[in-house]
C-alpha cells in the first residue's frame, strides 16, 4: 500500500491510503493492521474518506515502513479483525438517523395539510398504546405523559406540535437504540473467546491442537486457570467452575461427571475432561450479547436512580398541569406545562451518557463490563495492585538456571518447561519461552500435573514427585533438602530477581533466576493516579519481603505487602471495605482472583491468565499501565457529565414551565424547546469525554 502522509508531528501522523473510499471491512482491516503495529498507541480510520490517522511513540520511518506492508489480501491482517465490529453498525444507524430527519421536513414541506393530519394521527398510534398498557399496569410513567401531550396536541388540531413531539420522541429511540447497540457490540466483541489451542486428549497422553480442530466427540482436557474454550459435558474430574461471565453468577459451581459446562467459563480449581458438543463459535458472541443486555445488576447506581426518578416525575408533572389551569383556566397555560417533563431527558441522558463511555473505554482499548464499575471507578480512593506481571512487566526474563546435585540446566529447564506450559502465566511464560529460544523440545513425559494456587505445580517423573514454585511450597510444605555440601551455592544465589525452585524425589535439582522488570511507565501512572484523586496506593505480591521493598520504593506506591497468598489480598480488599473505601484491585494472575472479585471494579491485564480476565469486571487490553489513568479519567468526567445534565435539566425544564405559566410560551414552543433540549442532552451524552488525541 502507498500512502500520501497529510499531517506530521511528532508522535502523530495522518495520511491518506491509495485504495481511496474503503469498505466497512477493509476499514477494519487497516484499522486493526495499525494497532497491532509496535509503537502504535491508538489509531483511527475514516472509511468515507480513506484517511487514517495514528499516534505512535518509537521510530516514525520503522512506522512508515510497516503501514506501507498493510495489504487488504494478506490473511495475517484478516485474522487481526474480530469476528463482529460496530463500524458497520455505525453506518446503518447513520443512514437512518439522516434519512429519517430529511424525510420529516422534506414531507412536512410538500404534503398537504390532510395528508399531514392522517400521518399525525397514523403515527401517534404507538405512543397512545403505550401509555395505555403503563396504565393497564397501574403505573403512572413517561409513556403516559409522552401519549397524553400528543392527544392534548391532537384535539386542540396543533398538528405541528404532536408532530414535532412525535419526531423528536423517535429520534431519542432511535440515539438510545444507536448508542446501546454499539457499546454491547463493542463489548460482546472484546469479551468474545480468543483461545487459540487446546489439550486434546489422545490414547497415547495429550496433545496442544489448535481449537479449530477440535470437533464434537473429541475430548479435551482443562485445566485451573484455563477458561472452557467449547461447550461440552463433563467426562473425568471434578472441578470449581466461574460461570459469571456467562450467567453473572458471583460463585463458582461445582461441576462432576455428566454435567455441562459452556465456553467462556473458567476453571478455578481442579480440572476437567470434557466431551466436546460443538464447535467453536458455535453461539458464545450471542451468550454473551444476551447476557450484557438482560443484566441489570450491570448499570451505575445514578442510572437506575435517573431512571425511577423519571418515572417519579411524572405524577408531578401532570399535577402542576392541573394546578395550572385550575388557577388560570387557560388552556394554553396548561398545556405548555404538559409539553414540558424532567422525565424525557433524563431518563435519555444517563443511560446514553454511560453506554457511550464504555464505548469511549472500548476505543481505548479498555474492556468495561457495566457501567456501575465505572462509577467505581471513580469513587474510589484505594487501588491495590498485584506486583508481577502488573507493576512489573508481562514478560520476565530467565537470567540464569542454578543447578544442583550435579544436574544439567538445560535439562532441568526441560522439565520445568514442560510442567508450566500448562498453567500460563508471566513466570511460567518466561520458563517456556526460554526453553524454546534454547530449542529444548519435550514429550509430554509427566503424569497428572496439579496445580497449588500461590505456591506451586505438583507432578510426577518416572515414579518420583516433582515439584516446582516457590521457597514456601519447596522447603516449608514439601520439606525438600538442598543436597548436601551446596548450602554456600545455594545462599549465593542472587538477590535481585526472583527464584523459581525445582525439587525431584525431595531433593532440590535446580534454582531458576527470573529478573522481573518494573514496566517504565509504573511510577509516572502511579503520581498521575493520586493526582485523580486516589489517596491510597498499595502494592501486594508472594515475593519475599527484598523483593517488595525494591520495587515499592522505586515504583512509589504508599505501602507494600510481601509473600501474601490469594485469600491475603481478598482479605484485605475486605479490610478497607471495612474501613469505608471504595477498592480496585488490578492484577494479572490465578492468585489475583479472590480479590478481583471482593474489589469494587477488579481490573485485570491482557497479557495476565485468562481466568483473571474472565473474572475482572475492566480489563486492559492495551500493554501499558497508562490505560488506567485513561480509564480513571473517563470515568471522572462520566460522573461530572452525569450531574451536569441534572443541573440542566433541572434548570432548563423549570425556566421553561415558569414561562409558560407566565404565558411567555405556546404550548407548541414549550414542546419544541424541551425536545429540543433532550436532544442536544443525548447528543451531549454520545460526545467522547477526554479530548480528541488522533
Amino acid at each position: 500500500m502507498t500512502i500520501r502522509i497529510a499531517h506530521s508531528i511528532p508522535g502523530r501522523i495522518r495520511f491518506t491510503t491509495s485504495y481511496g473510499r474503503l469498505t466497512c471491512d477493509q476499514a477494519d482491516a487497516l484499522l486493526y493492521y495499525l494497532l497491532s503495529l509496535p509503537g502504535v498507541k491508538a489509531a483511527k480510520v475514516y472509511d468515507r474518506s480513506g484517511n487514517a490517522v495514528v499516534t505512535y511513540q518509537g521510530s516514525r520511518e520503522e512506522l512508515l515502513h510497516r503501514i506501507c506492508r498493510f495489504s487488504l489480501a494478506s490473511d495475517t491482517v484478516k485474522k487481526l479483525v474480530p469476528e463482529h465490529t460496530s463500524r458497520s453498525l455505525d453506518r446503518y444507524y447513520q443512514e437512518k438517523l439522516i434519512s429519517r430527519t430529511v424525510a420529516h421536513f422534506a414531507l412536512r414541506a410538500v404534503l398537504p395539510a390532510p395528508i399531514r393530519a392522517l400521518k399525525a394521527i397514523v403515527l401517534s398510534v404507538r405512543y397512545l398504546k403505550a401509555g395505555l398498557r403503563c396504565l393497564a399496569q397501574r403505573k403512572l410513567e413517561v409513556p403516559v405523559l409522552d401519549a397524553t401531550a400528543i392527544l392534548v396536541s391532537l384535539i386542540r388540531r396543533d398538528l405541528s406540535t404532536a408532530s414535532s413531539v412525535m419526531f423528536l420522541l423517535g429520534i431519542g429511540d432511535l440515539m438510545e437504540e444507536w448508542t446501546h447497540k454499539k457499546s454491547v457490540a463493542d463489548l460482546a466483541g472484546s469479551m468474545s473467546l480468543n483461545v487459540d489451542k487446546v489439550w486434546l486428549r489422545r490414547p497415547d497422553g495429550d496433545v496442544q491442537v489448535p481449537v479449530s480442530q477440535v470437533e464434537p466427540g473429541d475430548l479435551i482436557h482443562v485445566t485451573v486457570g484455563s477458561v472452557i474454550p467449547l461447550d461440552g459435558a463433563v467426562e473425568e474430574g471434578e472441578a470449581m467452575v466461574n460461570q459469571a461471565s456467562l450467567t453473572g453468577e458471583p460463585l463458582p459451581v461445582k461441576k462432576t461427571p455428566g454435567a455441562t459446562v459452556y465456553a467462556g467459563t473458567a476453571l478455578e480449581e481442579g480440572d476437567l475432561a470434557i466431551r466436546i458438543q460443538k464447535a467453536a463459535g458455535a453461539t458464545r458472541y450471542e451468550k454473551i450479547i444476551q447476557m450484557i443486555e438482560d443484566t441489570e445488576q450491570l448499570k451505575s447506581s445514578v442510572e437506575s436512580s435517573a431512571a425511577h426518578l423519571a418515572d417519579k416525575l411524572v405524577p408531578y408533572s401532570f399535577l402542576g398541569t392541573a394546578l395550572t389551569y385550575l388557577l388560570t383556566r387557560n388552556v394554553q397555560k396548561a398545556v405548555s406545562i404538559l409539553m414540558v417533563d424532567f422525565s424525557c431527558a433524563l431518563k435519555l441522558s444517563m443511560p446514553v451518557s454511560v453506554l457511550s463511555a464504555i464505548r469511549e473505554c472500548s476505543e481505548h482499548q479498555i474492556t468495561v463490563k457495566g457501567g456501575k464499575f465505572l462509577e467505581a471507578v471513580a469513587g474510589a480512593d484505594t487501588i491495590v495492585f498485584d506486583k508481577t506481571g502488573t507493576l512489573t512487566k508481562a514478560q520476565p526474563m530467565v537470567r540464569m538456571v542454578e543447578p544442583f546435585g550435579g544436574n544439567d540446566p538445560d535439562e532441568m529447564l526441560r522439565i520445568a518447561a514442560c510442567l508450566e506450559e500448562h498453567f500460563p502465566h508471566s513466570i511460567a511464560n518466561a520458563v517456556v519461552r526460554e526453553a524454546a529460544q534454547k530449542r529444548l523440545r519435550h514429550e509430554e513425559m509427566h503424569a497428572k500435573v496439579h496445580y497449588v494456587i500461590a505456591h506451586g505445580i505438583a507432578s510426577e517423573i518416572d515414579g518420583q514427585q516433582v515439584r516446582i514454585g516457590s521457597h514456601h511450597f519447596i522447603f516449608e510444605d514439601e520439606h525438600c533438602a538442598i543436597p548436601a555440601g551446596e548450602q554456600a551455592k545455594f545462599d549465593a544465589l542472587p538477590d535481585d530477581c526472583s527464584h523459581l525452585y525445582l525439587a525431584i524425589g525431595g531433593e532440590l535439582v535446580a534454582v531458576i533466576c527470573i529478573e522481573d522488570p518494573l514496566r517504565p511507565e509504573a511510577p509516572e501512572v502511579i503520581r498521575r493516579l493520586k493526582e485523580l484523586g486516589i489517596r491510597k496506593i498499595v502494592m501486594m505480591t508472594g515475593d519475599s519481603e527484598r523483593t517488595a521493598r525494591a520495587i515499592a520504593k522505586r515504583v512509589g506506591v504508599d505501602e507494600y505487602h510481601s509473600e501474601v497468598l490469594p485469600d491475603d489480598k481478598a482479605a484485605y480488599v475486605q479490610t478497607e471495605h471495612a474501613a469505608g473505601r471504595k477498592v480496585i484491585m488490578i492484577g494479572d494472575g490465578i492468585n489475583d482472583s479472590p480479590a478481583l472479585s471482593a474489589a469494587d471494579a477488579g481490573i485485570a491485564i491482557r497479557e495476565g491468565s485468562q481466568l483473571a480476565r474472565e473474572i475482572a469486571d475492566i480489563t486492559l487490553s492495551h500493554n501499558d499501565l497508562g490505560g488506567l489513568v485513561t480509564l480513571k479519567a473517563i470515568s471522572d468526567l462520566l460522573m461530572k457529565r452525569i450531574h451536569a445534565n441534572y443541573r440542566f435539566v433541572m434548570g432548563f425544564n423549570s425556566g421553561l414551565l415558569a414561562l409558560g405559566l407566565a404565558g411567555v410560551l405556546a404550548p407548541g414552543a414549550s414542546a419544541f424547546l424541551h425536545n429540543m433540549s433532550t436532544l442536544a442532552v443525548g447528543i451531549h451524552g454520545m460526545t467522547d469525554l477526554l479530548p480528541d488525541e488522533v
